[in-house]
């Protein structure tokens, strides 16, 4: 099926080229990066942890959102989920892909994660991260493979691949729920060191990764013959609403526990991220403003007659997604390093070749997308026609 990516317009081939190019760009900054050393980007000594570890943390969560579809399709036959599974599914390859890409980028030496598999340590969460994103990358090529050709063929789904499709339901919940412990299983860290980590990232998870499925999907219908049942896209937008008040709540239960209790630890972070703390307020307008855009994705996701506007639905699941991108893309990962343990602030400004290195591994998932996505929507659209 796979040639189906080769007959395109003018226009997918200069989106093909363009994401080339850019691809080319970041892999030159990353040959800087990679004779020079992790000293070119923002990182010290006090924030070892920057934008690669950021984008790879929320983009498990991007991953791990597919499951969102395939829950009601397999396990309660929800039928109207049967023709948009597999772009979900095609979202969580592409994002496990970058997942695993900025971690290759922030090791430094490449060559440095062979030691995950010649000296394993079980005890560590980084060994378990590893086999959990690795076996979701792989389940998921399987099944959605397997699932676009057996709809190629007018076939049901192979009965080999229906225990994977089942797998993948608790390896989804475990690839965050695993990331969640890297963070929560460090003591010195206050932000971190909370039991409602791995909650606040399924959450948040469940709202991001459904969030570019609508997007996507609302996109492919504009460029292309593929119809998406209405009712299946109302159904995954109140997912998407669901899922972002949850978040939220979670947020807001982090805010009591630290100014209600008066924990020191805790509200020296959440006092940087959102009022300012010593002098340093550089994060607290992006902050702010991930707040008010969730309630207004929320506000317009909730409202019937808002969702059910095409226009308005995109600008809903635009403003969650781009809500819990700043929420654990930035503030999460970022302001669990200050204050350091010794009670003072460094802050992190990433360099420009650490900027273009990431933008070039998102242009990476887009063009697994795109080439998916393509594969994909002809297979649709031959089968509307048939």
């Amino acid at each position: 099926m796979i040639e189906r990516a080769l007959k395109g317009s003018p226009k997918y081939w200069g989106w093909v080229f363009f994401l080339l190019g850019v691809i080319t760009v970041g892999f030159l900054c990353y040959m800087y990066q990679l004779h020079n050393g992790l000293g070119i980007t923002g990182m010290s000594r006090d924030i070892s942890w920057g934008v690669y570890i950021a984008q790879f943390t929320y983009f498990v969560g991007v991953a791990a959102g597919a499951v969102m579809l395939v829950i009601p399709k397999y396990l309660h036959h929800y039928q109207k989920y049967g023709k948009i599974v597999v772009f979900g599914e095609f979202i969580a390859i592409a994002a496990v892909t970058m997942c695993l890409l900025f971690i290759v980028v922030d090791i430094g030496q490449p060559m440095r994660m062979m030691n995950v598999v010649i000296h394993p340590t079980p005890h560590s969460m980084l060994f378990y991260d590893m086999i959990v994103l690795n076996g979701y990358l792989i389940i998921n090529i399987i099944c959605g493979y397997n699932t676009l050709l057996a709809d190629k063929k007018g076939l049901p789904c192979p009965k080999w691949v229906k225990p994977f499709i089942y797998l993948s339901i608790p390896w989804a919940i475990s690839i965050h729920t695993v990331t969640a412990f890297l963070y929560a299983g460090l003591p010195g860290r206050h932000f971190w060191l909370t039991a409602i980590m791995a909650p606040r990232f399924l959450a948040s998870a469940f709202a991001a990764g459904p969030s570019l499925l609508i997007m996507l999907l609302l996109f492919v219908m504009k460029v292309s013959d593929f119809k998406v049942d209405k009712e299946a896209l109302q159904t995954v937008a109140k997912t998407v609403c669901y899922a972002m008040i949850v978040n939220m709540f979670f947020m807001f239960m982090e805010f009591f526990t630290a100014y209600y209790s008066q924990i020191p630890g805790h509200m020296a972070t959440l006092d940087y991220l959102f009022f300012g703390l010593d002098g340093y307020n550089e994060l607290v307008p992006l902050m702010r403003f991930m707040m008010f855009i969730a309630f207004v994705g929320i506000f317009v996701l909730l409202v019937p007659s808002l969702r059910r506007n095409h226009k308005w639905l995109a600008f809903g699941v635009a403003m969650v997604f781009l809500a819990t991108l700043i929420d654990k893309g930035v503030g999460l990962v970022i302001g669990g390093f200050i204050p350091n343990p010794f009670e003072t602030i460094t802050e992190y400004h990433p360099t420009f070749p650490e900027i273009m290195i990431a933008i070039s591994i998102y242009a990476v998932g887009a063009l697994i997308l795109t080439v998916l996505y393509k594969v994909a929507v002809t297979v649709r659209e031959e089968q509307q026609i048939a």
